[in-house]
């Protein structure tokens, strides 16, 4: 992994591979890692979020994960983020200190979404006390109000957030408001967040207002196609770019139901 690098491009939302039995499947992580480096050109992961199932999974499950990704990507990849939310408190914030103790790359926490956080305050209280668990690894806030039910928009949540955050370096934002991604991107003129999108099918509609780059479920096996997107929008080629996009929609929307909300 690259210490200070910044997070962008294209970051794989891993999925937990797992035996018959139903047991994580550690064995095949190593092949995993060669697959996305050598076959899809994706040298970043996202372990433990919703692609990956990682609060279906126990504490220990997640820690275990964690490790192998971790292990196995020294050298290969550039960032392995641990996505370390939960329900619980206590247990957010022991993964947190798992994840710094391992050597993450930076750790990713959504909002609690059962007794939901009703405003801006509320919610940064529950990632700071998160963060702080572990005060020398990157954090990032994980987006996603498709499945939390939490729509406090992230725009009006950058407003101090380093203050109280000093590890604060970005957001995950799994949403389709991209009139909110834009009034974020708008506010960061120092560049100094990174914002990575998480609607796959949307992502060329991201890149045009200023993503960095995007975590997503397809990039385990469409990395390869949508980096030559990347590169056609840089150029800038947006005919060709737009038939990268267009790839997606060769695939039923059934198959998108998950994709925005890696």
């Amino acid at each position: 992994m690259t210490p200070g690098k910044k997070l962008q491009g294209l970051v794989a939302a891993a999925i937990t591979p797992m035996t018959p039995d139903g047991q994580i499947n550690l064995l095949v992580i190593r092949q995993y890692v060669d697959y996305l480096v050598s076959e899809q050109n994706v040298k970043s992961v996202f372990v433990n979020g919703t692609t990956g199932e990682g609060l279906s999974l126990s504490i220990q499950e997640r820690k275990q994960l964690a490790e192998e990704w971790v292990c196995q990507g020294k050298d290969k990849l550039d960032h392995v983020i641990i996505h370390v939310g939960a329900l619980s408190l206590p247990e957010s914030q022991e993964l947190a200190r798992h994840a710094a103790a391992i050597g993450a790359s930076g750790i990713a926490v959504i909002a609690p979404f059962f007794f939901k956080p009703t405003n801006k305050d509320e919610l940064i209280d529950f990632l700071e006390k998160v963060a702080s668990e572990a005060s020398a690894v990157p954090f990032y806030y994980y987006h996603i109000p498709p499945l939390t039910g939490v729509k406090i928009r992230v725009e009006e949540l950058l407003d101090g957030i380093k203050e109280r955050i000093p590890t604060f370096q970005g957001v995950k934002f799994s949403g389709t408001d991209l009139l909110d991604l834009a009034q974020c991107i708008n506010k960061n003129e120092r560049e100094q967040f990174a914002f990575l999108y998480g609607v796959d099918e949307q992502l060329l509609g991201a890149l045009a207002i200023g993503a960095d780059g995007a975590v997503g479920s397809t990039y385990n096996y469409l990395g390869r196609k949508t980096n030559l997107m990347l590169q056609a929008f840089a150029k800038p080629d947006l005919a060709l770019a737009r038939k990268y996009q267009s790839v997606f929609s060769s695939f039923s929307p059934g198959n998108f139901s998950t994709s925005s909300s890696n």
